[in-house]
């Protein structure tokens, strides 16, 4: 699940590239006028004089490469934790959870003689929200894995099946 939030829910974001001005000038300031940006850039490595850094957002000059790496890491970390209360609160869809469905892994590489019959499981997810957000937000597979492990007892019979799958989907609600 993870990964899904990676690709789907955190490519949201700025859509021009960072090497464009327009690019640029939106993560700069974001970065300088949301809560938590200034940690944000000093967590990335940027320690720039007042002076650059208004330079850059004036457009009057360009970061170097390092620096708009570390520019880019800052602007998605902060997007991130910004994203976590809001994350969090439609998941836990006031209390009714989330309906996940859990495609089991793909077997066409095993032989024929070994696959097994394993159909798309669907639940419902409540009470883990939060702590899976902060888990993936926090990079912590060791308790991502133990709240799978949480998903899949609710499963009951064959839950073993689903230790390792092929793709989590979900519909955040609206």
């Amino acid at each position: 699940m993870a990964i899904h939030l990676d690709t789907e829910v955190m490519k949201r974001g700025i859509k021009s590239p960072l090497t464009s001005k327009r690019g640029l000038a939106a993560r700069l300031k974001y970065l300088t006028e949301k809560k938590g940006g200034p940690e944000a850039m000093a967590a990335a490595g940027i320690t720039v004089k007042p002076r650059t850094l208004k330079s850059w957002l004036d457009g009057a000059s360009t970061p170097r490469p390092d620096n708009l790496a570390k520019i880019d890491a800052a602007y998605w970390a902060l997007k991130g934790r910004n994203l976590v209360p809001r994350l969090k609160e439609l998941l836990d869809n006031d209390g009714a959870g989330t309906e996940i469905e859990i495609y089991p892994v793909d077997q066409s590489h095993v032989p024929e003689k070994h696959q097994r019959d394993i159909d798309v499981r669907r639940i419902n997810l409540r009470g883990v929200w939060d702590d899976f957000v902060d888990a993936w937000l926090d990079e912590d597979a060791d308790l991502l894995d133990q709240i799978w492990d949480e998903v899949l007892n609710q499963l009951g019979s064959d839950y073993d099946a689903y230790t390792y799958v092929e793709h989590v989907g979900f519909a955040v609600p609206r």
